[in-house]
C-alpha cells in the first residue's frame, strides 16, 4: 500500500458507512435508513442513505460517494489553487445526525480523499493525493461531561500522528467551524483536517481509519445519556432556534456544501445535512441567566476541554 489508492479508502469508507447506519438505525429502534444507488462510468458510485422520523433520531444522513472528473471544483483547489484545472478522483464519507431530543447534540462527520493530475503533467508523473475529514459535535443544551468526552475521543484517534495532532486538528476545528457573521463557533468542536499527506499514505490512512473509527465510540454515549431527559415546548423551541445557525454555516460557509453544488452532484444529497425542522425569530435572545443563555456564553467558544477537566 506504499502508492495512494482510492479504492482501499473507498473500500474502507463503504464499510464505515455499514456500520455507521447498522449502529445508528439500532440505536433508534424505530426508523431504518433508506438507501439509493447511483453508478456511474469508471467505477463511480454514489450511496446515499438516510433516515427520517425516528424515535431518537428525527433526521440522519450517511453517504458515500466515489467520483472522477475532468475539474476540480473551486471549493477543491481553494487552498491548493495549483491545482485548479486538475482531473481528480475522490472518495468521501459524509454523515449529519440530527436528534430529536433537544438536550441531544448534533453530530457530523466527514472523511475524504482526492487524487488528482494537474494539467499538462506527464502520464508517469504520480498524482498529487490528500485527505481531509474530521468530525464535530453541535450540542443546543451544553453538558461539560459531554464535551470532555466527546475530546477524549478525538485525542486518542489522533495517536497515529503523534501527539501533536490533536491541539493542532482541535484548534483548526474551532476556526473553521466558525459562525463568522455571528461571531460565535457552530458548537464544541472536535478534529477538522485538510491536505493531509504527512508520513505517506500508509501513515495517513492509518489516521484516517483512526478517526473513523472512533465516531461511535464518541457520539453513542452521549446519545445514551441524553435521549430519555424530559423536555417540553420552550426546550424545542430553542432547539429549532438553534438549528437555524447550523443551516446558516452549512449555505454560508461550508466548503462541502460548495463543493456538491460545484461538481453538479444531485442536490437532494448536497442538502441532506439540513436539519427537518427549523425556526427564525427576529431579534430574539436567550433570558439572561438562563439554560439557554448558557449555551453561547459557555459552549459556543474555544475551549480547552482537556486541560480544564485535568487531561
Amino acid at each position: 500500500m506504499s502508492d495512494a489508492d482510492a479504492s482501499v479508502v473507498g473500500a474502507y469508507l463503504q464499510a464505515l458507512q455499514d456500520r455507521i447506519c447498522s449502529a445508528l438505525g439500532a440505536e433508534d429502534g424505530a426508523a431504518r435508513f433508506r438507501e439509493d444507488r447511483f453508478e456511474g462510468p469508471g467505477g463511480a458510485l454514489a450511496r446515499p442513505r438516510a433516515l427520517e422520523d425516528g424515535a431518537v433520531f428525527e433526521k440522519s444522513a450517511v453517504h458515500f460517494t466515489h467520483v472522477r472528473g475532468d475539474r476540480l471544483p473551486p471549493a477543491a483547489t481553494e487552498r491548493r489553487p495549483e491545482l485548479a484545472g486538475a482531473s481528480f478522483e475522490a472518495v468521501s464519507l459524509s454523515l449529519i445526525v440530527h436528534p430529536r431530543n433537544p438536550f441531544v447534540p448534533t453530530s457530523h462527520a466527514n472523511l475524504r480523499f482526492f487524487l488528482a493530475r494537474p494539467p499538462n503533467v506527464e502520464p508517469q508523473v504520480q498524482p498529487v493525493w490528500w485527505f481531509g475529514g474530521g468530525f464535530d459535535l453541535t450540542p443546543f443544551y451544553g453538558f461539560v461531561e459531554d464535551a470532555v468526552h466527546w475530546h477524549r475521543v478525538a485525542r486518542a484517534a489522533c495517536a497515529p500522528l503523534g501527539a501533536g495532532a490533536y491541539p493542532r486538528f482541535k484548534k483548526w476545528c474551532d476556526e473553521y467551524f466558525t459562525i463568522r457573521h455571528r461571531g460565535e463557533t457552530r458548537g464544541v468542536g472536535g478534529l477538522f483536517f485538510d491536505d493531509l499527506a504527512e508520513g505517506g499514505f500508509e501513515k495517513s490512512f492509518a489516521f484516517v481509519r483512526s478517526v473513523g473509527d472512533a465516531y461511535l465510540e464518541a457520539y453513542l454515549p452521549i446519545v445514551r445519556r441524553r435521549r430519555d431527559t424530559p423536555y417540553g415546548e420552550c426546550e424545542r423551541e430553542f432547539q429549532l432556534w438553534r438549528r437555524g445557525r447550523y443551516v446558516e454555516f452549512n449555505l454560508v460557509y461550508d466548503r462541502g456544501t460548495l463543493y456538491g453544488l460545484q461538481s453538479g452532484r444531485r442536490i437532494e444529497s448536497v442538502l441532506a445535512s439540513l436539519p427537518p425542522l427549523v425556526r427564525w425569530r427576529y431579534d430574539w435572545q436567550p433570558e439572561p441567566g438562563s439554560r439557554e443563555a448558557a449555551l453561547a456564553s459557555d459552549f459556543l467558544r474555544p475551549r480547552d476541554w482537556l486541560g480544564e477537566a485535568g487531561e
